[in-house]
């Protein structure tokens, strides 16, 4: 059996050929028959899809992915991963490099473009904090999201009308177009 995994980071990833729909072309092209997508962050190896495959896969399968950092981001998870495989007899198929082996050549190759893929994850990391620290020197700067300016006066009449049983507190909220937490953040005042 040929499986293929694609993953992106966030539902909204679109960028350099990575979406999911670029992914899933790509694997399909290269044979696979049934594929496995995650959104979830490639730092954990611990993903839904990913852990449902890797129980599936047996000696004799291939898995192909399209580029080495679908797997991991660490060097020592992602090759941790494709020894694991390579020792239950599963060949792992990166697309822009070839198939991962157990010879000494295939073994130097996969630690290395793992080491790469680890530094590139460490820099974005290093240049958001370096970004955030530099947001921080403005006087305007407030961590996270934006509060919202609401009414209060129109906020406590559908607090009344919540309170009096005309309306629901979600029902409150669409007519607002705030969320719950912010619905309770706000009557708390």
């Amino acid at each position: 059996m040929i499986y293929g995994y694609a993953r992106v980071s966030t539902k909204g990833q679109a960028r350099d050929g990575n979406s999911l729909s670029d992914q899933k072309e790509k694997l399909k092209a290269a044979g696979a028959e049934k594929i496995f997508v995650d959104s979830f962050t490639g730092t954990k190896l611990d993903r839904p899809q990913f852990d449902k495959l890797k129980s599936l896969m047996r000696s004799g399968d291939t898995l192909v992915v399209t580029k080495l950092d679908r797997i991991a981001r660490s060097a020592n998870q992602g090759s941790s991963f494709v020894q694991e495989m390579i020792a239950r007899g599963v060949r792992v198929h990166v697309l822009n490099m070839g198939m991962m082996d157990n010879t000494p050549t295939g073994k130097l190759i996969m630690n290395v473009m793992f080491a790469f893929a680890e530094f590139e994850r460490d820099m974005i990391v290093q240049r958001t904090q370096e970004g955030k620290e530099i947001a921080r020197q403005k006087k305007d700067y407030h961590e996270g999201r934006p509060r919202l300016s609401i009414d209060y006066e129109v906020l406590e009449k559908f607090r009344e009308k919540q309170k009096g049983g005309e309306l629901t507190i979600e029902q409150c909220c669409k007519r607002l177009g705030i969320s719950r937490t912010s619905w309770y953040n706000y009557t708390r005042k």
